[in-house]
């Protein structure tokens, strides 16, 4: 896993073989970001990263200047090794929780300008994701929220969507 750019460009991360988190691939998380580069700017969001399993995407924000990013992950081992490597580079802005996605979106009073949710894909409740985070008021005004997902789950008719992109088995679906 690489950091694909900002402050910590090209350092590499290796989560110990132990961790049962399926880290987005480095091709489809510099594509991600690279449409993200016209969606919004890194340096004044507020994010909210849901199924944190390695931080991959916490530390890519904060590599980019993300001034607070929430990791909400449910996983002991996941989130010790998020902390250790948060320690490692010396990010103070990357804030770990842990918590279950699914008790967390309902009760929190936080807004977001950016939220990234990466579930197992084969999650029962995946589907229900975004209306979570559109019922519960989740987004500031212009907000964006990815969900990355397996070629199985379509979202184009849901009234918040945006955009879908493919990166072979990888599918991001982005709402506003």
């Amino acid at each position: 896993m690489r950091i694909i750019s900002g402050q910590f460009k090209g350092r590499r991360i290796e989560p110990p073989h132990n961790i049962t988190a399926r880290p987005t691939t480095d091709f489809a998380k510099e594509s991600l970001f690279n449409v993200l580069n016209n969606l919004m700017d890194f340096e004044a969001s507020a994010s909210l990263d849901l199924f944190a399993g390695t931080g991959s995407i916490s530390i890519e924000l904060a590599s980019r200047g993300c001034p607070s990013v929430l990791a909400i992950e449910q996983n002991d081992m996941h989130l010790a090794f998020i902390k250790k490597t948060l320690k490692q580079l010396g990010i103070i802005t990357v804030f770990p929780l842990k918590a279950d996605v699914f008790k967390f979106l309902p009760t929190t009073s936080q807004r977001f300008d950016f939220i990234f949710a990466d579930p197992p894909y084969d999650l029962r409740t995946l589907e229900m994701l975004p209306d979570l985070v559109f019922d519960n008021q989740l987004l500031k005004d212009g907000g964006i929220f990815v969900l990355e997902h397996s070629q199985k789950n379509n979202f184009d008719a849901h009234p918040h969507f945006l955009q879908h992109r493919n990166y072979g088995n990888v599918n991001f679906t982005f709402f506003r």
